[in-house]
């Protein structure tokens, strides 16, 4: 096919880069907030011995780690859209391991101390502690919350579990937050010492559920009410792909992006409990959003089934795998299946020249082909259909160097199944492709 290559895109700010700027910011804070939990703690006095003062400083951080882990998990627009929902829950599931080893040592050093103090074993000690110290019991279980939690996140569980279910059981932990704050207030000695450890305290975990109280709740609501979606036509692609489109009020002010993915709930009988998060798969144009899913399971063949009219309600827009990383003037997409639906909005988003690498089993397997070619022709991109089975490797280093030879110039996005957009990552970093100028996205809904 011949190709009339665009105008070169003026290149991107040399400015720093938007991902660093929100994920320096985040270390900046808790580093920060570090630092003051270890000046209050020394101005109440580490206690009487190594072993109090040792289960009170891992209590304090502790404290500060369950609030970090309720920030990272508040869907803030500010922080997603630089840093992206994948890495923010990965940073979140990373935390709760700090935070858990925290809150065991808590309880260990807490008990081995009183038990030297009355010589007593350390498990009667904690029993004794929790029936007859204020705010004690609360501690414990809420403790005992935060393992379920940890167990049921573990990757062997989580494979084993519905979504729903994961979900439900991780709810508890805003139950320990609350068990874990009023064990604080009781008898936390950095707590009760004076007026401004009081008032910080207060001011962390008042931003923290705060934050997500906006995030996750009061956000997404307002967007809703405010923007009343519903679905304006279902049409299917293929045997086993169908397109949703959704329309509603005031399309043109909702700050979505190609590239972006919502939580969908289509509110019928059957399905207004389940969210699944699907990518648009064309720019948003103000005036409809359109998904475009692979009907694989019984929750998304549904889909085929849903009617014009049908309320919809979606949180979101969520992702970095936008143009706001854009490091080069040019671009490379790679897409694998149905991860095609980003790579076409981001098509009809990205100024200077683009190539389209579309990897599928078969050409019939090509989603949206023809919208992709007449798309591909209007901006002068190139596209380019690989088809075959998975080995040998069609996007082996030498075969991604054949078709783009300038591919260590350009940004390239990614996004296919999770072994696919693994094996091109490490292809590319063959290349000599910087990783700053790789994006990708793994999309899920844990947190």
């Amino acid at each position: 096919m011949t190709t009339l290559k665009a105008p070169p895109a003026n290149p991107p700010s040399t400015a720093m880069r938007p991902r660093v700027l929100a994920r320096t910011g985040l270390g900046v804070l808790l580093g920060v907030n570090a630092v003051l939990v270890a000046v209050l703690f020394a101005q109440a006095g580490p206690g009487p011995d190594v072993l109090m003062a040792l289960g009170r400083l891992t209590g304090l951080y502790g404290a500060l780690l369950m609030a970090f882990q309720l920030l990272l998990v508040a869907r803030l627009p500010w922080f997603d859209r630089r840093i992206g929902m994948d890495r923010l829950t990965s940073w979140h599931r990373w935390t709760g391991f700090g935070l858990l080893w925290t809150l065991l040592g808590h309880a260990v050093f807490i008990s081995l101390a009183y038990a030297q103090l009355s010589g007593r074993n350390p498990v009667s000690e904690l029993f004794d502690l929790a029936r007859t110290t204020e705010g004690v019991l609360r501690a414990v279980v809420a403790m005992l919350l935060i393992l379920v939690v940890g167990a049921v996140s573990a990757r062997w569980a989580r494979r084993r579990l519905a979504y729903e279910t994961w979900h439900f059981v991780h709810l508890y932990t805003y139950v320990a937050v609350v068990l874990a704050f009023t064990h604080q207030v009781a008898i936390g000695p950095t707590f009760t010492s004076s007026a401004f450890a009081r008032t910080y305290w207060y001011a962390l975990w008042g931003a923290a559920l705060g934050a997500v109280l906006v995030g996750r709740v009061l956000l997404p609501l307002r967007r809703n009410l405010r923007h009343r979606l519903r679905v304006s036509a279902v049409v299917p692609e293929s045997d086993s792909v169908v397109s949703v489109y959704v329309t509603g009020r005031d399309l043109d002010r909702l700050p979505a992006a190609a590239g972006q993915f919502f939580l969908w709930r289509f509110l019928t009988r059957d399905r207004w409990w389940q969210a699944n998060p699907f990518s648009l798969s064309a720019a948003p144009d103000g005036r409809q959003l359109r998904l475009t899913v692979k009907t694989a399971g019984d929750g998304t063949a549904a889909l085929r089934r849903l009617k014009p009219g049908t309320r919809v309600f979606a949180e979101g827009p969520y992702g970095a795998f936008t143009t706001l990383h854009r490091t080069r003037p040019d671009s490379v997409l790679i897409a694998g299946g149905v991860g095609i639906t980003p790579i076409r909005a981001l098509l009809e988003d990205l100024p200077g020249h683009t190539v389209v690498l579309y990897r599928v089993a078969a050409e019939r397997d090509a989603v949206l082909y023809a919208e992709l070619a007449e798309l591909a022709a209007a901006k002068g991109a190139e596209l380019h259909v690989i088809a075959g089975p998975a080995a040998p490797d069609l996007l082996a280093p030498r075969e991604l160097a054949r078709l783009v030879p300038d591919i260590a110039d350009r940004d390239t996005f990614v996004c296919g199944p999770p072994g696919m957009t693994a094996a091109v990552r490490r292809n590319l970093g063959d290349l000599g492709v910087p990783r700053q100028q790789i994006h990708f996205e793994r999309f899920s809904l844990a947190g």
